[in-house]
């Protein structure tokens, strides 16, 4: 017998991409329902590296400090590009927060959970969706015990994604090349080889007797273990991986006084590389691993995820609350689309340069790339692509700042002194008027605060549009006749802000 159920929107998947459009989309007021099909979450590392844009997300909704408090331990280090020896610098971006910070996903999506639930959303384990049936005013989706009716479905359930594969729609892209094992251990025993502390990746990987690895220290006896091997045969990917086979590889590169205490989990996957041709299919939207997949390289699939989520997140809330026409959601492919193309082509790239058996040719242009990094401009360019920090959106508008994302700033109110971040708390828009450039009987449309402030920084404006993921969609820097432009961003064909 199946439990009938209605809400306003489905996500499947409870990973960091579902909880967090889980918890955009109930800010905004928004019914959702997620169902995951593991009874319980999987305390994982994986994918445990938050990227300095999605750090700034993050803050920007108020959840940065809890996950902070959960971090792995490490030095202010730079990110990496295909594991090179020079750390890139994210300062030259204008950021609080230029180091990657290392969170175990699972701490990931404690927090998550926990603040999408408080603010309404439910999440349902056990709930393998096993249908999907979209139709012109929704879609019926159907689980383990559950028939829900919802009036949008978005599948954030991963790269193998059941819905992707109920509705039929082709993955394209490459097949991998070869399989490693991801494993969360304890060690009982370690060599001068093993690293005592997390770092640049750089000193985190090395290479012995046909095997590659990287091993990262997450705290006490616990480390994250990535290896393969370059000659070993592709393992079917549910095939358990044996206490045997991890310590194996420790041995060889880490030497025989490493000695493997334990394996709290393991698995395997591939550096295969594909990505949806359409993030819509009219009442059913892709996002994080369902609709991009791609090597970890760099640490990127994760903050990409989590980024789709909140680019996502708002204008799906603006079209079912009917502030904006349907037609906005096809921005959201629009957009997105070809950042995940862009993660696919650098990947691309760092997968050769990370080749564990590399030609003559591969060493020499490694050692190329190397140098190119220490030159400032390179370090700049590789270090925005990394962290995220570069991205901007193709908006329309003349302004320099539009579809840019906006720095954090101090900034003096008619209340008192705040950060520019602190104002997305509520996942509203933000219109900043630095220079009285606002006329004051300017309607504004829901979710939409003006803020009045003065700033000691040069923001670039006299006044800004900001949308609710942090990027300015309209700017001006003259304080007369603004209103009929700025009117004419709040009510646009593309509701950019709602």
């Amino acid at each position: 017998m199946l439990t009938e159920s209605t809400t306003e929107v489905v996500v499947a998947g409870a990973g960091p991409t579902g909880l967090m459009l889980a918890y955009e989309l109930a800010l905004a007021g928004v019914e959702t329902l997620v169902l995951e099909k593991l009874p319980e979450r999987i305390q994982q590392v994986k994918g445990g590296t938050i990227q300095p844009r999605t750090a700034e997300l993050l803050e920007s909704r108020g959840l940065l400090e809890p996950l902070l408090r959960r971090a792995i331990a490490r030095g202010p280090m730079g990110g990496h590009f295909a594991a090179l020896p020079v750390p890139l610098d994210c300062t030259p971006w204008r950021t609080e927060h230029p180091f990657p910070i290392g969170i175990p996903q699972w701490e990931i999506e404690e927090v998550l959970e926990e603040r999408a639930t408080a603010a309404g959303a439910r999440v349902l384990r056990g709930a393998a969706v096993s249908g999907v049936a979209p139709d012109d005013d929704g879609v019926v989706v159907t689980a383990d015990g559950l028939r829900a009716r919802a009036h949008y479905l978005v599948a954030c359930d991963g790269g193998h994604s059941t819905v992707r594969k109920l509705l039929g729609l082709p993955f394209p892209g490459r097949a991998g090349t070869h399989q490693a094992v991801l494993a969360d251990i304890r060690l009982s025993a370690v060599s001068s080889l093993v690293p005592r502390q997390a770092g640049h990746m750089s000193t985190l990987t090395r290479q012995a007797r046909g095997y590659w690895s990287m091993l990262v220290p997450v705290g006490g006896d616990r480390y994250r273990f990535t290896f393969g091997h370059a000659d070993q045969a592709d393992t079917a990917r549910d095939t358990a991986v044996t206490h045997e086979e991890i310590a194996a590889a420790l041995e060889a590169v880490y030497g025989p006084e490493t000695t493997l205490g334990g394996v709290d989990n393991s698995s395997r996957f591939s550096d295969a590389t594909r990505q949806l041709e359409h993030y819509r299919t009219g009442r059913v939207l892709f996002a994080g691993d369902a609709a991009h997949i791609h090597p970890p390289l760099g640490a990127q699939g994760l903050n990409l995820g989590v980024q789709d989520a909140l680019n996502l997140g708002w204008k799906l809330a603006a079209v079912l609350q009917d502030r904006a026409p349907s037609g906005l959601l096809d921005s959201y492919h629009a957009e997105r689309h070809p950042v995940a193309a862009q993660v696919l082509h650098h990947t691309s790239a760092q997968r050769v340069l990370t080749s564990p058996n590399p030609s003559e040719d591969v060493a020499a242009l490694r050692d190329i790339i190397t140098d190119l990094l220490r030159l400032p401009d390179t370090n700049r360019h590789l270090a925005g692509l990394m962290s995220g920090l570069s991205l901007r959106y193709d908006l329309p508008g003349d302004h320099p700042l539009t579809g840019q994302r906006m720095p954090d700033a101090d900034l003096v109110t008619e209340t008192g002194t705040t950060r520019l971040s602190t104002l997305f708390g509520s996942g509203h828009a933000v219109l900043l008027d630095l220079a009285g450039a606002v006329p004051a009987d300017l309607p504004l449309p829901p979710r939409v605060d003006l803020v009045r402030a003065t700033c000691a920084d040069d923001l670039g404006a006299a006044a800004l549009l900001i949308r609710p993921d942090g990027y300015v969609c309209w700017a001006t820097d003259t304080t007369a006749a603004c209103g009929d432009t700025l009117l004419a961003a709040l009510t646009g064909d593309l509701a950019r802000v709602r």
